[in-house]
Order: C-alpha cells, then structure tokens, then sequence
C-alpha cells in the first residue's frame, strides 16, 4: 500500500508530463468576460463545474473504470472509455482531454507498465484521464475511497493554479481556494461511489459555453 500510494501521488503530481498545466477547462475566458475577478469567484466557478459539471462526470468514469477492473469485468472497460471521450462538450475539451489521457498512458506504459494499459491500445480514440487512471489505481489495490478524492483534488488544482495565474492571484490564496474546495471533494466522491452511468449529466453549461468561446479568444495563456 505505501508504494501504492507513492505511485498515485506521482500520476497526480504537477511532475507528471501530461500537460495538465497547458489547459485552463475554459478558465481563461471567464476571466477575461469578468466573470471571475477573485479567490471567491474562482470557488463558486469551480465547486459549480466540480458538483454540478464536468467534474462530477470524471468522478463517476473514475468511480466505474475502478469498479470494472476490481471486480473482473475488464472488458468493460474500452466501451466505458468511449463513452467517456463521447462526453466532451467542445472541441478544444476534445483536445484537453485526448493529449493528457495519451501523454498519461505512454508515461505509464514506460516506467509503471500493467497489462490493464493494454486495453486502450487499439480504442478508435484517446481514452480519459479518468478511465485510466481509475483502471490503473485499481490495478494497485489502492482504495476507491482515497483514490477518489485525490484524482478529483487533482482536478481542481490544477485548475485553481491556472485561476491564479489569470485573476492573478497570490500563492495563499491559491492554497486557500483549494481548500475550500475540500468538502465538495470529499461530497462529491461520496456520492459518485453510488452513482451509476444513468446519471451522468451536467448543469455547467456556462463552463462549456467558456470553451467555445476561448476558441476565438484574441489573446490567450492556455489551450483551453
């Protein structure tokens, strides 16, 4: 378990050469239209899009994918995968989401190889961040109930250090956002555990409406 836990922590590390740091999940442009302007703000947008967008779809894609590979049904597992990529609302989430997953999987292949990476071989298109790692936390035996929640901490702060670099904001008030967003975390994994792909959904349209509109956006730090 110990080294299951040292291996998790570098998979979700700011370290780890999938270009997480490149994309801003639309970020970039709600700043510029004002809507974010602050620590709060950038809380609101984020807890919003976590419970109630995005992130609480990568939760239960995660949540499955683990499911599917303690409980010996791996073939599940490439179908899951295209459901998960078919859930990406633009094209430049498209993009966020096919590098990083692709970058993910060859750095596993080569320096932490498990056959469970196999699966997504010959798929028609990238799978998930999500779907992956969850397969692959789950191949370590590393509980749901921590593997959750550390991929979903990931998630978001990432996206709270793109926040600080474009409000801009302080170091501290980076630690502090992400700290606020503790508890819908934790909430948000405690649910996703029960929950089912019929559930899946999202109420964060104006963060896809963000993306569509970074397409164009005349100046941007970010790909998305």
């Amino acid at each position: 378990m110990p080294q299951a836990l040292l291996r998790l922590q570098s998979w979700l590390s700011p370290s780890f050469p999938n270009g997480a740091y490149s994309y801003s999940h639309g970020l970039e442009w709600a700043v510029e239209a004002g809507h974010i302007t602050s620590r709060c703000s950038l809380v609101d947008w984020l807890e919003a899009d976590l419970c109630y967008g995005s992130g609480r779809n990568e939760a239960i894609f995660f949540k499955d994918a683990y499911r599917s590979v303690s409980e010996g049904r791996e073939a599940e597992l490439p179908q899951l995968a295209e459901l998960a990529a078919a859930f990406r609302g633009t094209s430049e989430f498209v993009l966020e989401s096919a590098q990083q997953s692709s970058a993910c999987l060859a750095t596993l292949r080569q320096v932490w190889p498990d056959r469970i990476l196999d699966v997504f071989a010959h798929m028609h298109c990238a799978p998930v961040l999500a779907v992956v790692l969850g397969a692959r936390s789950a191949r370590e035996r590393i509980p749901l109930c921590l593997a959750l929640p550390a991929f979903l901490h990931s998630y978001v702060a990432n996206l709270v250090m793109a926040g600080v670099r474009l409000i801009p904001l302080g170091q501290t008030d980076g630690q502090l956002a992400i700290a606020a967003l503790e508890h819908p975390i934790l909430a948000l994994s405690a649910k996703a555990v029960s929950a089912t792909i019929d559930e899946l959904g999202s109420a964060g349209f104006m963060v896809e409406l963000a993306s569509i509109a970074h397409e164009t956006q005349y100046t941007r730090l970010f790909r998305s």
